[in-house]
């Protein structure tokens, strides 16, 4: 099957199961963050599961469903959960859901994501808008396409004009927002202190299992992107950090507070 007929047939399935209307802004809720669907409307669910090409497994706080409804005043249809490389070894897991979006007329997409903190200032439980990424250790998910839109520039790939949208929002709404650059590890292992500091000497603020992908498919497909990380640990062996994944989940859903803060000033404005 050709990839833009499974990107419409998913397309479809949604159709199909309620999603009746504009999709005016995407979002993906990392580990722990799915509450900020509590605050929608209308809303419909849809398993990845009932979707042709989604990927499936489980990661404790991810719900692996999508959300259509209205979001402080907007349609916007939330993945509520993501695929990893290290579930799937494919770096390209989120292929299809990112795919899928271009036939709604691929609205602006908002990724989240748990990260640790290699800066002191950037503390658990806050905020990181992403300014741009490293990635010496996962593989692209573009490998196997074919044709010259494979060769995507990454100037720019975290939107600015997004970015700007969203600092305002948080400025708007008092979230405390930081930034940095956010380096991909594969996971599912956290990083060593040594990776850290390997890390920290590359220009890294963040580092993570996810979104660096998630970010590459989307500039592929043409669809303007920003990142977030909720702040849930720093990094091992920086002021004693010792992640672990309880501490990951835990942190990022009693920080979701202010992102959600933050969404409802983004989203009001957009």
């Amino acid at each position: 099957m050709a990839v833009d007929a499974i990107f419409d047939e998913a397309a479809g399935t949604l159709i199909d199961r309620g999603v009746d209307g504009p999709i005016e802004c995407a979002l993906v809720l990392g580990t722990g963050l799915g509450r900020i669907v509590d605050d929608m409307v209308d809303m419909v669910t849809i398993p990845f599961s009932a979707i042709p090409g989604f990927p499936l497994g489980e990661v404790s706080g991810h719900a692996r469903q999508l959300c259509y409804g209205t979001l402080f005043g907007k349609k916007v249809l939330i993945f509520q959960g993501r695929a990893h490389y290290y579930e799937t070894g494919d770096p390209a897991a989120m292929r299809v859901p990112l795919g899928m979006l271009t036939a709604f007329g691929s609205p602006p997409l908002i990724l989240t994501n748990a990260a640790g903190s290699l800066k002191p200032d950037l503390r658990p439980g806050g905020l990181a808008l992403i300014t741009d990424h490293i990635n010496l250790n996962g593989p692209n998910p573009l490998v196997g396409d074919v044709g010259d839109g494979r060769f995507v520039p990454m100037v720019d790939a975290y939107d600015p004009h997004l970015r700007l949208r969203l600092k305002k929002a948080a400025a708007s709404s008092g979230a405390n927002l930081g930034e940095g650059v956010y380096m991909w590890f594969t996971g599912p292992s956290f990083e060593t202190p040594a990776e850290i500091r390997m890390a920290k000497t590359l220009g890294a603020d963040l580092v993570g299992m996810s979104t660096v992908p998630e970010v590459i498919l989307a500039r592929r497909f043409g669809i303007r992107v920003a990142a977030i990380s909720v702040i849930t640990n720093m990094g091992a062996g920086l002021l004693g950090g010792t992640p672990h994944h309880a501490e990951t989940r835990d942190v990022a859903t009693a920080a979701s507070t202010g992102l959600r803060r933050l969404f409802r000033s983004f989203l009001s404005e957009l």
